[in-house]
């Protein structure tokens, strides 16, 4: 008898994992940035539209994509017999 482990999740859900994992770093990575050498100078870079709606946008999605990769069930190829 062999004890072959088995994978929680299909490859399909690792990948989509991964993908969401990307947009998420991709999130904060947008985030990055709009600060000020001088504290007496204000930037008013920080309140561009990447940083204010398209970086938390992506970091939602990304989050999105996590939880319907952990919920999704894909059939694995392989069958219990």
């Amino acid at each position: 008898m062999k004890n072959k482990k088995e994978f929680i999740f299909s490859k399909k859900n690792y990948r989509l994992m991964l993908i969401g994992l990307g947009v998420i770093v991709l999130g904060f990575i947008l985030m990055i940035g709009g600060g000020s050498k001088d504290p007496d100078v204000f930037n008013p870079d920080i309140f561009n539209f990447r940083r204010i709606r398209l970086a938390p946008a992506l970091v939602l999605i990304g989050f999105g994509i996590e939880i319907s990769a952990i919920l999704s069930s894909f059939e694995n190829t392989k069958k219990h017999s």
